[in-house]
């Protein structure tokens, strides 16, 4: 815990069980793995990730309404320009990740957090000012929202591992299942409001929604220290070494493993998001139902659908991920792995749904559930991959680093949906074309078993399995 948080009150019961929670912590070194406050930071880490991904998952649904209001005013490549409101978005939130952990280390998870609950709600609320301005939304929506989810989600990642350990597998996929719990209640929610009170109302929703990640992130509070020896050891080292080693952790560029799963996770990103920012529209587009209020709301039922099965994905997956036959030798990578060849091809399949003619919706249904488990299983795997190659001293900034790569194709691909749409005049080519980037990254994955598991990253894994074996018996 930095100095900076030591010195920020939050409630005496708090403050009291915060100090108790840091007690156990420097007495065993290990996180408390229970306790009030831990469970509190986990639900908070549960709404930090439902606000901004359901946000961010279900901007689909306004993309229809802004590329209508667009069209009506007779502005050009409708399609291109509202889908990179949405990439910005999602894109900014990732690029930063790897900068908010440098800005963590330096002022504290919390204030970092709290800073950029300020700064989302900031964004937000002034695009129910400028909402009628692409451009403007550019700005707000896209790079001060996005930045502000930025400096929330990588703390809230990082926290957890300061709380739990035994069980971080589970308590990783009960948090990440916020944002599917967030997208089904917004895929109803924004629906009706835009059909019902337009575009405003519900810019000013999220912005209301937006505001609880400022007291979300007033419960980040770490309490695992540096231990003695450590503290004593960055003391010694020379102002360029500790500086250099503060914005890049080495060993993780030497790691091969490494290096082939940040090349293999961006390649399958770039048709990742393109499902979630074009589906409705898509559905929209076959039609699903020939009055026009219904065809909308059965389009936004299929986001809906990708939020219900993602949470499944990710509550299953976690834990999936703690058995010892999964924990063992790197095996966590093989989800991921499943989940891009399945994402894949459902996202390519989904253009051969308007052949079932009258069963078109369920067709659609069956694609989007099949697409959100999978997509649940992969954001879940993401922590516990990055420990098993990195270990827990490289994990850090082995997410960040991976999340800011992620943020270029995140950005790129759903606009060029968005261009192949307007110059086309469908989604089957955008659609075809985005399902091959994840069958490309997971066969790229398949290398990393050409390298042996490093000796630091087998004693990481064994310590994890032993504390894991512990804890059963205890139970």
């Amino acid at each position: 815990m930095t100095e900076n948080e030591a010195e920020i009150p939050f409630l005496d019961v708090g403050a009291s069980t915060v100090k108790n929670a840091e007690k156990s912590a420097k007495q065993s070194n290990q996180p408390p793995d229970g306790g009030f406050w831990a469970w509190l930071v986990m639900g908070s880490c549960f709404l930090a990730n439902g606000i901004v991904f359901g946000i961010i998952n279900t901007f689909g649904i306004l993309f229809v309404k802004l590329k209508k209001d667009m069209e009506d005013a007779g502005v050009e490549d409708a399609a291109t320009k509202c889908a990179l409101v949405g990439s910005l978005t999602i894109g900014t939130t990732f690029f930063l990740s790897f900068l908010v952990g440098m800005l963590a280390d330096k002022i504290g998870l919390r204030a970092t957090s709290v800073l950029g609950g300020v700064v989302a709600t900031a964004g937000m609320s002034l695009s129910t000012v400028g909402y009628q301005h692409i451009e403007a939304l550019y700005v707000t929506y896209g790079l001060l929202f996005g930045a502000g989810a930025s400096l929330v989600y990588t703390p809230s990642l990082t926290i957890l591992g300061h709380y739990f350990k035994k069980r971080l597998g589970v308590v990783n996929g009960v948090v990440t299942a916020g944002s599917s719990i967030f997208t089904i209640g917004l895929s109803y929610t924004n629906q009706y409001i835009l059909d019902n009170h337009g575009l405003l109302p519900c810019l000013q929703l999220l912005a209301c929604l937006t505001s609880l990640l400022i007291l979300c992130g007033l419960t980040f509070v770490p309490v695992i220290v540096d231990d003695e020896e450590q503290q004593v050891e960055k003391k010694e080292k020379s102002k360029t070494r500790k500086m250099i080693e503060k914005l890049v952790y080495l060993e993780n560029w030497k790691n091969k493993k490494y290096i082939i799963w940040t090349i293999a996770i961006p390649l399958a990103q770039f048709g990742y998001f393109v499902p979630y920012c074009h589906l409705p529209q898509f559905a929209k587009d076959i039609p699903l139902d020939s009055d026009e209020k219904v065809n909308g709301e059965k389009a936004a039922k299929l986001i809906m659908c990708l939020g219900i099965c993602s949470g499944i994905g990710k509550i299953a997956s976690g834990f999936i991920a703690d058995l010892p036959l999964i924990n063992r030798n790197g095996n966590r990578i093989i989800l991921q792995q499943i989940s891009f060849i399945s994402i894949g091809l459902c996202t390519m399949l989904l253009t051969a749904a308007q052949l079932a003619q009258t069963n078109v919706f369920q067709v659609l249904v069956l694609m989007c559930c099949i697409l959100g488990l999978f997509d649940g299983v992969f954001i879940t795997m993401i922590g516990p991959v990055a420990y098993d190659i990195c270990g827990p001293k490289g994990a850090g900034q082995a997410i960040g680093f991976l999340l800011a790569m992620c943020s270029i194709p995140l950005t790129i691909g759903p606009p060029v949906a968005g261009f192949i749409y307007d110059k086309v005049g469908n989604y089957t080519a955008a659609f075809l074309l985005a399902g091959l980037p994840p069958l490309v990254g997971a066969g790229f994955m398949m290398f990393i078993r050409c390298f042996p598991a490093g000796e630091e990253e087998n004693v990481d894994q064994e310590e994890v399995i032993q504390s894991n074996e512990a804890g059963d018996k205890k139970l």
